[in-house]
């Protein structure tokens, strides 16, 4: 079993996708201990796709897909307020999610320099 992943960002703030922004995929064990996975950059439409997720060379990644478990999602909101000239008082926004099943997850985020709002996408 296993599933794919991708993700994107719309600033709700300036109306338009938010590209450039780091953003890094964490396996968390039923310890709580959360190891990389992958990491990416948001493209000019503010997507990271299941092919441009760059897995840690020490995991099978070649299908780019999960296995069932938990993972958060990091997005480094400080770099992309800092470029826009904004503050914003959301440093950085972690998603929790658990995979539980073979299919694809896309996980949106809807952003501004004073507030977020997520989902499960399709």
């Amino acid at each position: 079993m296993s599933a794919t992943l991708s993700s994107h960002i719309l600033d709700t703030h300036l109306g338009k996708p938010a590209a450039d922004v780091a953003v890094t995929l964490h396996r968390v064990q039923d310890n709580g201990v959360a190891t990389l996975l992958a990491h990416g950059t948001t493209n000019r439409d503010g997507r990271v796709i299941p092919d441009a997720w760059q897995f840690d060379t020490a995991i099978d990644s070649t299908e780019h897909q999960l296995d069932t478990g938990r993972y958060t999602i990091t997005f480094d909101t400080q770099s992309y307020f800092d470029a826009q000239q904004l503050t914003a008082f959301y440093p950085q926004v972690v998603i929790d999610f658990v995979v539980n099943d073979a299919s694809h997850y896309h996980v949106p985020l809807l952003l501004s320099a004073h507030g977020y709002s997520t989902y499960r996408g399709s």
